[in-house]
C-alpha cells in the first residue's frame, strides 16, 4: 500500500531468510518438507479439536453462537497476520527447523484489494459453513467435506466454463455414492437415510464456496502485477482472511446479535473458551500456510495422496477425541468417497497419453 524507494525491494521474495546472506539456514529442505507435512496434519487435527471444543463451550449447534465462533477465528487470523507484518518475520519455517523468513507488508493498491473481495467472500462463506457443518457432526461433516470435487466440477463447468475431463466425471458417482452410503443407518433390520442435516447442508455449501474460492484464487493470482504487489502467497492469504473477517462481521451481528452479550460474558469468564477459540484460529491459519508450502513443492499425485491421507487421519483423530465412533456404514461410505476423491485427483495423470514422452525420447536418440 505504500511505495518503496527501490525496485529491488519490490521483488523480494517472501521466503527470503531473515538472516544475512549465506547465513545458517537450518535443517535440509528434505527434512523440513517432511516436518511441514507432519505439522500440516497436526495443525488440521488440532484445529478440528479446538473448533469442536469452542462450539461445545458456547452450547453447541443450537446455542446460536456458531457464526460468532467462526468470525472470531478469522479475527485471530487477522491479528496474527498483523503481528507478522509488524515484526516483519514469518515464523512458520520454524516448524521445519529452519530459519524464519521475512514477511513485509504487501504493496497492494486499493484496486488490488477490491479484486480480492470476491475471493475473501468465498473464503468467508467456505469457512463459516465448514464450522457449521463440523458443529453439526464433526465426523459426518468430514465425510460430506470429502465430496468437494463433485461441487467443484459443477461450479467450474457452469460458472467458469472449465469442465473436468471425461475420466474425472466418471469418478464423481463413486464420491456421491460413498457419501450417500455413509448417510444410511440400519433401523429395525432395514436401511434408512439418517444423518445430521446441519452437517450435510452446510458441508455441501462449504464445498460449493470452496470451489468458487479455488477458481477465484487462480483468477486473482493469474494477474502477475497483482501477485507481485502482494509479495507472495503468504501475504495474499493473510489479506484474504482479513477481508473474510470483515465480511463475516455484519453476518454475525445480523444473525446472532441477540446472543452476543451472552457470548462475551462466557468469553470473559470461561478460560477454556478463550484458549480454544484462540488456538482454533491460530491452527486454522498455520495449517493452511503449511499446506500451501508443502503442496507447492510436491507433484500432483503426491499432493492428492497427502490430502486423502489427511482427511482419513483427521476423521480417526476426531473419532478418538469426541468418543463417537463411526458406524460401519460411515466407515464403508467414507472409504468409498475418499477413494473416489483420490482417483478423481490422479486419474488424468495415470491415463495421460505417453505419445509426447515417446516422441521426445526418439528425437533425442536421433540427435
Amino acid at each position: 500500500m505504500c511505495n518503496t524507494d527501490s525496485k529491488a525491494s519490490k521483488t523480494k521474495k517472501e521466503d527470503e531468510p531473515a538472516t544475512a546472506s549465506g547465513g545458517f539456514k537450518g535443517a535440509p529442505d528434505s527434512v523440513a518438507l517432511l516436518l511441514f507435512f507432519v505439522f500440516w496434519y497436526a495443525g488440521n487435527m488440532k484445529y478440528n479439536e479446538y473448533n469442536t471444543a469452542s462450539l461445545a463451550s458456547v452450547g453447541g449447534k443450537f446455542a446460536g453462537m456458531t457464526m460468532t465462533v467462526a468470525t472470531l477465528q478469522l479475527g485471530v487470523c487477522g491479528v496474527y497476520a498483523a503481528i507478522m507484518w509488524l515484526v516483519r518475520i514469518n515464523p512458520v519455517r520454524l516448524f521445519g527447523l529452519q530459519v524464519p523468513t521475512k514477511q513485509s507488508m504487501p504493496e497492494s493498491t486499493a484496486e488490488d484489494i477490491a479484486k480480492t473481495v470476491p475471493l475473501g467472500f468465498c473464503s468467508a462463506a467456505a469457512h463459516a459453513c465448514t464450522v457449521f457443518a463440523l458443529g453439526g457432526d464433526p465426523l459426518f461433516g468430514q465425510i460430506v467435506k470429502s465430496g468437494e470435487p463433485v461441487l467443484s466440477a459443477l461450479v467450474n463447468t457452469v460458472f467458469y466454463n472449465k469442465p473436468p475431463s471425461t475420466n474425472k466425471i466418471l469418478c464423481l458417482p463413486i464420491i456421491v455414492g460413498g457419501v450417500a452410503f455413509a448417510s444410511l443407518k440400519k433401523i429395525d433390520g432395514a436401511y434408512a437415510l439418517k444423518f445430521d442435516q446441519t452437517a450435510l447442508v452446510f458441508g455441501m455449501l462449504a464445498n460449493t464456496f470452496a470451489a468458487f474460492k479455488g477458481s477465484e484464487n487462480k483468477k486473482l493470482m493469474s494477474d502477475k502485477k497483482v501477485a507481485e504487489r502482494f509479495g507472495g502467497v503468504g501475504n495474499q492469504f493473510a489479506i484474504t482472511q482479513i477481508i473474510a473477517f470483515f465480511l463475516c462481521l455484519p453476518v454475525m451481528f445480523g444473525t446472532e446479535s441477540a446472543m452476543f452479550s451472552t457470548f462475551t460474558s462466557k468469553l470473559a469468564t470461561d478460560t477454556d473458551l478463550q484458549i480454544n477459540l484462540f488456538l482454533s484460529g491460530l491452527c486454522f491459519y498455520l495449517y493452511n500456510e503449511l499446506a500451501t508450502m508443502t503442496l507447492k513443492v510436491t507433484g500432483p499425485v503426491t499432493a492428492s495422496v497427502a490430502n486423502t491421507a489427511k482427511r482419513v487421519i483427521v476423521m480417526v483423530y476426531m473419532a478418538a477425541i469426541t468418543g463417537k465412533s463411526l458406524t460401519d456404514e460411515q466407515k464403508i461410505g467414507a472409504g468409498i468417497a475418499i477413494s473416489g476423491v483420490l482417483l478423481y485427483s490422479v486419474i488424468d495423470d495415470l491415463l495421460k497419453p505417453k505419445k509426447e514422452t515417446t516422441t521426445t525420447t526418439e528425437t533425442k536418440k536421433t540427435q
